[in-house]
């Protein structure tokens, strides 16, 4: 007779409880999370009504971003609730652990997304369900397409699946991820999300432990004391206090960004009769970034249009949009400027970026430079300067995915040296590059970087409005 020790916290208990297609646990470090996705597949497995032969059969995916963090994490927690000396031999080359113990015939198939062959095989499965391991860092598209393969297995002739469904387990997100938006804004049916207690309290400035934590009794005395030591306040937050937030990940390319000084208290809205300087960054993760400069010289970044997986054609149309719609009112004095590259012609046709965007109307122009210091400096130098007793560069908090990138999202990569501490010399392409790339082309085009580059004659872009397309 097969039976597993496992007892529940209270939120785990309600995860447990709850039968809707997509279950998600958000918690602390150390708080069980990982057992109880675990425990939930052979629960279900369980569950599952016996076909044809006698046996309930099932088959899951287990997945994870990349296979170090999958092997060292993921796979070991399930192996020390499964081991191969009782539920059979764990298959390391086809990443697969088949067990058969009583009536239970459970395929579970372990897939990192780090290799586009890999997200194939796992869109191409037939599923009873899925486990997502940490999975703010898993892109919603995957999410979707991993439940539309599950309920799949077996197949209705062998009596179908009992439950079928997606479980999700993560530490705190940024508050502008996919998780975010459907946990706390959306709640779209058929979604639960379950948040568990903080593993510390903050009381009068100083870091506790919370009684109400779960999982203590399976931890070490102070466990979250003991690792909060050293530790940013931001990394505390997210991992130990399990709230929302950012946490910074390499050397920022604007250590002179500071967002309590250069993050304005409200939105930014835009300045009648002066101009509005656009810029573009192109790629699969399009983005745009909008910001004017006051009378007294101070920089105003007002608004950002960050993309995923969005071609150039479709950037076009959602950009023009914006532009008509929201800044209407200043078409008579837009520049915009765009990635140089976004000039070269693509390998599979003889169409650029920015032909694309001039046959929508939009009036681009290549930025006057693509020498990473020039850009930077552009930037650094609005950052470094004061404007009237202010800073002489403000965000509006409307540029979520920008602002974020300036604290530091947008980072040069440490290189893994043994004894010192080196980082990459160009920095990380992620969602957060995209806009502060924009943003520079936009400072460049607008003239901020003319400390930096020899000055030119900047001849005047007026933005169409008689339906004449743009040569």
């Amino acid at each position: 007779m097969l039976e597993v020790r496992y007892r529940m916290s209270p939120t785990l208990e309600r995860f447990h409880g709850c039968n809707d297609f997509v279950r998600g646990v958000r918690g602390p470090v150390g708080s069980g999370k990982s057992t109880a996705m675990s425990q939930e597949i052979l629960r279900r497995a369980m569950e599952q009504k016996p076909g044809p032969d006698g046996k309930r059969h099932s088959r899951w995916a287990v997945v994870r971003n990349t296979y170090r963090e999958l092997k060292d994490t993921t796979l070991r927690t399930w192996l020390d609730w499964f081991p191969e000396e009782t539920f059979g031999q764990f298959h390391h080359g086809d990443m697969l652990h088949h067990i058969t113990v009583g009536d239970l015939d459970i395929e579970v198939l372990f897939r990192a997304l780090d290799r586009p062959q890999d997200v194939k095989k796992v869109l191409s499965l037939e599923l009873t369900g899925a486990w997502i391991n940490e999975a703010r860092e898993i892109p919603k598209g995957i999410v979707d397409a991993l439940g539309d393969r599950t309920g799949r297995y077996p197949a209705q002739r062998h009596g179908g699946c009992t439950w079928r469904g997606v479980i999700l387990d993560t530490n705190s997100p940024d508050d502008d991820s996919w998780w975010y938006r459907l946990a706390e804004e959306e709640r779209p049916r058929g979604w639960s999300f379950f948040a568990q207690p903080a593993g510390l309290i903050e009381v009068e400035g100083e870091w506790q432990t919370n009684s109400d934590a779960e999982n203590l009794t399976n931890l070490e005395p102070d466990y979250y004391l003991t690792r909060a030591a050293g530790k940013s306040r931001d990394y505390i937050l997210v991992y130990y206090a399990n709230q929302y937030g950012f946490v910074k990940d390499g050397k920022p390319v604007y250590p002179e960004y500071h967002d309590h000084v250069h993050c304005a208290g409200s939105d930014l809205d835009p300045i009648s009769g002066r101009t509005l300087y656009v810029g573009i960054d192109f790629g699969l993760t399009p983005a745009a970034v909008f910001g004017q400069q006051t009378i007294s010289g101070r920089w105003h970044w007002l608004d950002e249009l960050v993309t995923e997986d969005m071609g150039a054609v479709r950037f076009a149309e959602v950009l023009g949009e914006k532009l008509r719609g929201e800044y209407g009112a200043f078409v008579e004095s837009i520049e915009i400027y765009g990635d140089p590259a976004g000039d070269d012609r693509a390998q599979t046709d003889e169409t650029t970026p920015f032909q694309i965007l001039r046959r929508r109307q939009i009036a681009v122009v290549k930025a006057p430079s693509n020498d990473p210091v020039m850009r930077r400096e552009a930037v650094a130098t609005a950052l470094s300067r004061m404007v009237n007793g202010g800073p002489g560069l403000l965000i509006s908090p409307r540029c979520k995915v920008t602002r974020k990138g300036m604290a530091g999202g947008y980072c040069l990569k440490r290189v893994q040296v043994v004894g010192e501490e080196r980082f990459h010399d160009k920095p990380t392409k992620n969602r957060y590059s995209h806009p502060c790339d924009a943003a520079q082309y936009m400072m460049l085009g607008a003239g901020a970087g003319e400390t930096v580059i020899p000055k030119r004659k900047r001849a005047p872009i007026v933005y169409p409005t008689d339906g004449r397309e743009f040569h």
